[in-house]
């Protein structure tokens, strides 16, 4: 019987030997290192301390990729806190709110009724948000209803018909009185183009405020008026950014908009622990997702402020090109 000796291993026994162990150290050395966990700030908001509430907004603003501009407001201190409020925005959906106002004073103008009967026909359906581009012809619906169907669903169609009605010198004579300095009105405005187009529709974040103001206390055409306008908001349909994380029991009367690399949405909030306004509008950031994120994670803060409760500040959100342009190209209606 062979005895096994060391000179009895054959010297391609060994190379191989060799070579799992020059790859095993390099498959070590390339194996990368956990990442260090991430440390987020515990901030405590106090509901006493309007600077605190103002720092919290502030510092979430600086981590977002885009243009910000907001005016978030006690109703029944008259406490404010704001930046880029005059700054102008592509308004996208937003400018049905101004319209959705124009309306009313032109009920109050003798100008339109709004049990006045509308017959939908072919020609006044548009693309993109709302529920009119799908309804038979020859459907009739009251001036009062578009109103509803304008600001709940954000129907272009709705909004067609109206503007119709009022005509475009009415509406921008009509934002003057209102008062509204930055807001413009054009029919290129509402194309759903993805680029920017030559005469676009504008507001900022004060003049959404003035308007929100006005219509909670009653001024800005009748008390009447105001709590028709009030009704409608409180029925808007989409939940994806400031009332994303609201509190059960609380209202919000809001109008969201979204169309070429802006996103916003401004609105009252009505709760037990207080009254406040809040607007937030963004541009210049081809992803929506991440900001409808920005805007329901605002409100998030100022929901904290009222609470009295502890907030986690949230990490700064970025996005690859890859993502912004498959988030953009997935929703171009303006809403």
């Amino acid at each position: 019987m062979l005895k096994a000796t060391p000179t009895s291993y054959k010297p391609w026994a060994i190379g191989t030997g060799l070579l799992l162990g020059v790859g095993l150290l390099a498959f070590h050395v390339r194996t990368p290192k956990a990442p260090e966990p991430v440390v987020i700030p515990i901030e405590t908001i106090n509901p006493d301390d309007w600077k605190s509430l103002a720092d919290a907004v502030q510092r979430r603003a600086k981590h977002f990729n885009g243009a910000v501009g907001y005016v978030i407001k006690d109703m029944r201190t008259g406490a404010v806190t704001s930046s880029k409020d005059n700054h102008p925005f592509l308004s996208a959906s937003l400018i049905k709110l101004p319209i959705l106002c124009a309306a009313f004073q032109a009920v109050e103008d003798g100008k339109m009724s709004l049990s006045a009967p509308v017959t939908l026909e072919k020609a006044d359906r548009r693309g993109g948000s709302g529920v009119l581009k799908n309804v038979p012809l020859g459907s009739v619906y009251t001036n009062r209803e578009l109103l509803e169907l304008m600001i709940v669903h954000s129907d272009n169609t709705a909004a067609e018909l109206l503007i119709r009605q009022l005509g475009y010198d009415y509406i921008r004579e009509t934002f003057t009185r209102f008062g509204l300095q930055e807001t413009q009105i054009h029919p290129e405005g509402f194309k759903l183009s993805s680029r920017r187009v030559v005469s676009d529709n504008i507001t900022s974040p004060r003049d959404m405020a003035r308007l929100l103001e006005k219509i909670y206390r009653g001024t800005l055409i009748s008390p009447q008026a105001s709590e028709q306008m009030l009704d409608i908001l409180k029925r808007q349909k989409m939940r994806d950014r400031l009332p994303r994380y609201m509190p059960a029991g609380w209202t919000i009367a809001h109008k969201t908009g979204l169309l070429r690399k802006a996103c916003h949405d401004v609105g009252i909030v009505f709760s037990p622990k207080g009254e406040y306004m809040i607007c937030v509008l963004t541009g210049q950031d081809v992803n929506y997702k991440y900001a409808k994120q920005f805007i329901a994670s605002v409100g998030r803060i100022t929901f904290d402020h009222y609470l009295g409760v502890t907030h986690r500040v949230s990490a700064p959100v970025r996005s690859s090109n890859q993502q912004a342009r498959r988030s953009y190209a997935s929703d171009t209606a303006s809403s």
